[in-house]
C-alpha cells in the first residue's frame, strides 16, 4: 500500500535538499505579505522556516519563543507587523539574500 505525505512536508524536505528552491520560497512568502495575501505568505514563510533554520533556532536568534513563532505562523495566527519584520529580517540575513531598495 503506498504512503502519501503531505504537500507541506514535501515542501520542507525539498527546501532542505535545495538552497535554490528554499530562497525562491522565502522570496514568495514575502512577496505574498507584501501583496495583501497574508494566508498564504503566512503558510509559505511557516514551510520555510519548518525546511531550513527551524523555530527553536529561529526563535533563539530573534528573542522569541519557538511555541510563538509556531503560533504567529500558523492558520489562525496574527503577528504584529514588528515579529514579521523581524522574522523577514533574520531569515534574509540567514540566506545571504541582500535588501531592496524600494
Amino acid at each position: 500500500m503506498a504512503t502519501t505525505r503531505d504537500f507541506g512536508e514535501w515542501l520542507q524536505d525539498y527546501a532542505r535538499k535545495r538552497p535554490d528552491f528554499a530562497e525562491a520560497l522565502l522570496q514568495e512568502g514575502i512577496d505574498a505579505l507584501l501583496d495583501g495575501e497574508v494566508d498564504v505568505g503566512r503558510s509559505l514563510l511557516r514551510d520555510y522556516i519548518k525546511g531550513t533554520i527551524g523555530f527553536e533556532k529561529l526563535g533563539e536568534a530573534i528573542g522569541v519563543q519557538p511555541k510563538s513563532l509556531i503560533r504567529m505562523f500558523g492558520p489562525r495566527g496574527n503577528p504584529q507587523a514588528k515579529n514579521i519584520f523581524s522574522v523577514i529580517g533574520y531569515l534574509r540575513k540567514h540566506v545571504g539574500q541582500p535588501k531592496k531598495a524600494a
